[in-house]
């Protein structure tokens, strides 16, 4: 069971890596009015990120195997000041940081990045089975962006 576990989490990593990041586009018909879907496929896996909204978003990440769902994970992201900071940014400094912590072979834990139009900061709890867990943007030290999320393993 750890085996497919493992490959599960690689699998996670791998489709966040290769989705938003990349900036693949959302596929053409979304699965609900409004919504931008964005699918990754390998092997008895697929990926589907579904999300609405722009600077302010809210969404959820499912993972099935064989046609189950095995792996869910929700959000809602929000600019908190839009005098100081806007979604443009925002992507840049999240998709760099991203970038970063999926090369460690990652998506969860506490991680930091500097970036030249702010600081990313992540923290959770757990790990891809069970989690919760906020990311940030600060400039100047005043908190510009926040993205609360939690997921894990779905079991019948």
């Amino acid at each position: 069971m750890e085996r497919v576990v493992d490959k599960l989490a690689e699998f996670i990593i791998e489709a966040k890596a290769l989705t938003y990041m990349s900036g693949k586009h959302p596929q053409p018909v979304p699965s609900r009015p409004g919504a931008k879907d964005i699918t990754h496929e390998k092997g008895s896996f697929r990926y589907l990120d579904s999300h609405f909204g722009g600077t302010d978003f809210l969404g959820q990440e499912v993972v099935w195997q064989d046609e189950v769902p095995v792996w869910a994970m929700n959000y809602y992201g929000r600019i908190i000041d839009p005098a100081r900071f806007d979604g443009e940014r925002a992507g840049i400094v999240i998709k760099q940081a991203l970038t970063a912590l999926y090369q460690e072979k990652r998506f969860l834990g506490d991680f930091t990045y500097q970036h030249a139009l702010g600081e990313y900061i992540d923290q959770s709890i757990g790990d891809y089975r069970s989690f919760l867990g906020v990311e940030r943007i600060l400039v100047a030290d005043r908190l510009v962006y926040q993205l609360d999320y939690q997921g894990g393993l779905i079991k019948p």
